[in-house]
Order: structure tokens, then sequence, then C-alpha cells
């Protein structure tokens, strides 16, 4: 039975998707030649005014690991210097095909504030110009580079979490993979907001006819440009779709977040449920009438301000920080 999306869409969502910019854009509808020109006319889209801080933030390049490319992170601190600090690694969203991580984003602002930590967002290359393993390599070079400069950073490099939404969870999910079998660094969490993890579409919510924001052909789209030819076959890496992951033994615990009308619900569930089969601590939420982005897209409605508490409490506890601020 096809979930009916018009019932069960968040009433708060539902009104602020009628009026918002993002509510009319329909990724499935573009191409892959398409990308480049719908990315630059988003990015061109006015950012919201971010709210006052006291974390201080800059730019760092890092030394490659893999391939030809140096990547630059964003580094945000507490305006005062210390020593021993927790760390998120963060990868931000966008299909595989858009976004930034330098643009200063205000929830990592938050973070810092909230858990006296300091947090490095990676800038790594997108699709279609730079499919896998271009992406997953700058994420490793930074997440290294964050380790292994620990003392400059003022952070212990054994309470690094990995966090990311999206395209960003995916790729926070597989490069907890990556780093559980390089064993280079001990990742102690993993935060995935609605991660994007299986290529295959072949889920029933992948299946959501007029899921809101990323929909089943935008899906197909995202990971043909990520993997750089057609998604589903049997040659796809698990770094890459950590939903195809033989082994999830050994990874850290885990908090996964998914909306009821996310194509990603059902591929999010299944992860949550190899993570716990394999004795992984894993926290899982599904919050019902919240579609793809809900809690950024719209932060003030009551669904959106509860998972923000759900992730926010999950990461102090993994930082092993209580909420500075309540």
């Amino acid at each position: 039975m096809t979930m009916d999306v018009a019932t069960n869409l968040d009433p708060e969502i539902a009104a602020a998707l009628q009026e918002l910019p993002i509510g009319s854009i329909d990724f499935g509808t573009w191409t892959l030649e398409s990308v480049p020109t719908m990315r630059a006319a988003m990015s061109d889209m006015p950012l919201p005014q971010l709210p006052p801080t006291t974390t201080e933030s800059h730019e760092v390049v890092v030394p490659r690991v893999d391939g030809d490319h140096d990547p630059t992170v964003r580094v945000y601190s507490p305006p005062t210097a210390g020593s021993g600090r927790p760390c998120v690694y963060w990868i931000h969203g966008g299909g595989y095909m858009f976004g930034s991580g330098l643009n200063i984003d205000p929830r990592l602002n938050q973070w810092v504030e909230d858990f006296d930590c300091v947090v490095v967002s990676i800038e790594y290359r997108v699709a279609p110009e730079h499919p896998y393993p271009a992406p997953m390599d700058d994420c490793y070079a930074g997440l290294l580079w964050a380790a292994n400069n620990a003392d400059e950073l003022g952070i212990d490099r054994e309470r690094i979490v990995v966090a990311g939404a999206s395209a960003g969870g995916g790729l926070a999910a597989g490069l907890a993979l990556l780093a559980r079998d390089r064993g280079e660094v001990n990742l102690t969490f993993q935060l995935l907001i609605y991660p994007m993890i299986d290529d295959r579409n072949a889920t029933s919510s992948s299946h959501i006819v007029g899921a809101p924001i990323w929909s089943r052909e935008a899906n197909h789209l995202g990971w043909s440009a990520y993997l750089g030819y057609e998604p589903g076959g049997d040659d796809v890496p698990q770094y890459a779709a950590a939903a195809r992951a033989a082994d999830v033994a050994g990874l850290p615990p885990a908090w996964i977040g998914v909306g009821a009308l996310d194509v990603f619900r059902d591929e999010d569930i299944a992860y949550a449920q190899r993570l716990l089969a394999a004795g992984i601590p894993t926290e899982l939420h599904v919050y019902p009438g919240a579609p793809h982005g809900f809690e950024m897209i719209v932060p003030t409605c009551g669904v959106a301000q509860r998972a923000q508490r759900d992730l926010n409490g999950a990461l102090g506890r993994a930082l092993g920080s209580r909420l500075l601020v309540e």
C-alpha cells in the first residue's frame, strides 16, 4: 500500500513548503548535464542571517591522502584556548552533487557553544565532476588530518565523532567503515541524520510517490552522479554505499534519525537493525509526518524541534558533554 503524502505530511511542514523556495524545487527533473547550472542557481539563493555566536572559525588546507587534491576544512572552536576537547567531524549534505562545508553553519556554531567541542567541517569534491572515490578520499584526508593534529586543534584524538546529514550521512557511514578497516583513526560515535546509504532504490519507502524535497528520481540522479555509472549493480563498493557492507561489526555506536516520508526511511531502519544485530549500540528515530531535510527546512515546527533535541542529546552523550546551555 502506497503512503499518501498529502494526508500524512506534518501540517506545519506542509504549510511551510507552500511558502519556501525549496518547496518548489524538484531535484528529480535535473540531469547530469544540468547539475552545474542548477548548483550555481542554488548557491545564489540568499543564506539566512547567522545568529550571534561566540564560536570562531577559520579555513585550513589539509594534505591529501589519496588522489591529487588537497581538500579544505573549516575549523570551529570556542573563543578560549583549550586542550583535550572532543571533536565533531562534520560532513555536509547535498545529494553528493552540491552544498559546501565552508559556509558558516549555525548548527555547528551552536554545537561548539553547547558542548565546548571543536568541529571540523570538510569541503569535499562533489559529483558528477568528481565521482567516488574522490569525495571519500577528501573526507578521509580531513579526518586523518584532524586526528594527527589533535594537539594543535586542542582535541582528544580518542574522542572524535563523525556526523553528517543526507549524502553527508552516507559519507559519514562509509567513512566509519573505512576508518575501521584502515585502523588509523578510532571514531567513538557516528551521528547519521537521514543518511543516503543505499544506491539500489529498492525499498518500499524509495517508492513513495510525491516525496517532498528528495524524490525517487532525484535519488537515482544523485547516485548516478556519485558512482559515475548506473546504480543498483553488483559492483558498488561498501565505502560508497554503506548499506552494501558485508560486515558491520566493529563500527562505532550510532544515532540514526529519519522522517517517515523520506525515501531513505527503510534503508536507514534496515541499517540500524544490522548494527543492532552486530552488537553495536544504536539509537533509531523515525519522525512521523516528516520528509527529507525537515529539521533544517522548518526548524521551528514541533517535529523538527523534537529531532533536534534528540540528536543534540545523543551528540552530547557521545562527546561526554552535557548541554552547557539547556
